[in-house]
């Protein structure tokens, strides 16, 4: 029976569909060219290298590096980024700790040494670009709405 239900709901599926067919025109995409074209490729966005700390755009957002890490080493072995933003080296590099988030395991208990978890930076954080934005965002943070409402 469950599958008499399947077939069927399949079968309409396909009529509404065929019915129905999309132009590309009807599709949002962020592609600008044709599927067949073999377009020049963008420029890359210059890394900004300000070492100024921009304010997030929504809670709970990774800080954006404020500096450019072209050629650090972060594998299995070394992390670059250690080197100054450890806990034991924040003193002398004048660096921001990383959180103490980054100590803790799965279950809440704080580690010795940064937890194999938060290891690899960049699957989080990301260099700060002067790229421009590919959607329009009209984001406005809690702090800008209370102070509206005042």
């Amino acid at each position: 029976m469950k599958w008499l239900i399947t077939l069927t709901t399949l079968f309409l599926s396909f009529f509404v569909w065929a019915a129905n067919p999309v132009s590309d025109q009807d599709l949002a995409t962020l592609r600008h060219f044709a599927l067949d074209e073999q377009p020049q490729p963008p420029m890359m966005s210059k890394t900004l290298n300000t070492d100024r700390i921009p304010s997030r755009n929504y809670p709970m957002q990774p800080p954006l590096i404020p500096h450019k890490i072209d050629n650090y080493q972060v594998d299995l072995k070394v992390n670059k980024c250690m080197s100054c933003h450890a806990r034991s080296r924040v003193e002398e590099t004048q660096a921001r700790m990383i959180s103490v988030t980054h100590y803790m395991d799965r279950d809440g208990n704080f580690l010795a040494e940064l937890s194999p978890r938060r290891y690899f930076c960049q699957q989080c954080h990301v260099v700060q670009t002067d790229a421009k934005p590919l959607v329009d965002n009209n984001f406005t943070d809690l702090d800008s709405i209370i102070g509206q409402e005042k």
